[in-house]
């Protein structure tokens, strides 16, 4: 089963990291590799980046950011394969977050059919362009 860690922070959060910030999601991305269960990871760019699209009638409408004023924003994220929750839960418990930050676990759900379309695809335009 798969797992999406979001790590939430604050905007201030978002700056250089704290010595020792690095080496923590070194040694979690470590240790997700070798029980097997390591998918993917990547931090996110502050808000003042980010765009949101919505379709309205056909038409794209695009809005630059930041959008809301709130306290915690996603400020990156994990996905790793897990037997259970609870393997999950101890993999997210070693994922470095500020003192006023958490980690929100969501699975990911499980569409029939839709690694398999992907892979198709991958092959058609692997072929195509190869």
């Amino acid at each position: 089963m798969k797992y999406m860690m979001l790590i939430y922070v604050t905007e201030d959060d978002m700056g250089e990291p704290a010595p020792g910030v690095m080496d923590a999601h070194l040694a979690v991305t470590r240790e997700a590799i070798e029980r097997g269960a390591y998918v993917t990871c990547d931090a996110l760019e502050p808000t003042a980046s980010a765009v949101r699209v919505r379709v309205r009638d056909g038409k794209i409408v695009r809005s630059d950011g930041p959008f809301a004023e709130t306290k915690e924003i996603v400020g990156g994220f994990y996905v790793f394969d897990c037997r259970d929750l609870e393997e999950a839960v101890e993999l997210a418990a070693r994922i470095p977050s500020p003192p006023d930050g958490c980690i929100e676990i969501r699975r990911v759900a499980e569409i029939p059919g839709w690694d398999e379309a992907v892979a198709e695809m991958r092959a058609a335009t692997s072929a195509a362009h190869g």
